[in-house]
């Protein structure tokens, strides 16, 4: 059974930065993309980011396109999300996610699920 570990989150001020780390154990995630997703409080949860298999393909929510960057250790097996230029509406809980590329483009749900880290950007 795969297993998603987030971390890295925490309170930053506006314009700071966070790296999440997205760890995984179980298997390999060699052959899957890796997704991270959003909840903000009383909204609905929103995909952020996706990096496919490889890596070679990425994609990015337009609310945070430029200031996030998607990266992955496959020696690792670990997924990061570069997090810069913080804001306020970035405030949620952020997860991470394991399935298909073509799925997470298409809206659909992703197979594996971690329980999330907190961040918070507030003065």
């Amino acid at each position: 059974q795969l297993q998603l570990v987030e971390s890295g989150g925490g309170l930053v001020q506006p314009g700071g930065s966070l790296r999440l780390s997205c760890a995984a154990s179980g298997f390999t995630v060699d052959y899957l993309a890796i997704a991270w997703f959003r909840q903000a409080p009383g909204k609905e949860r929103e995909g952020v980011s996706c990096i496919s298999s490889t890596g070679g393909s990425t994609n990015y929510a337009d609310s945070v396109e430029g200031r996030f960057t998607i990266s992955r250790d496959n020696t690792k097996n670990t997924v990061y999300l570069q997090m810069n230029s913080l804001k306020p509406e970035d405030t949620g809980v952020y997860y991470c996610a394991a399935g298909s590329y073509a799925d997470y483009l298409g809206g659909d749900g992703m197979t594996y699920w971690g329980k999330g880290t907190l961040v918070i950007v507030s003065s």
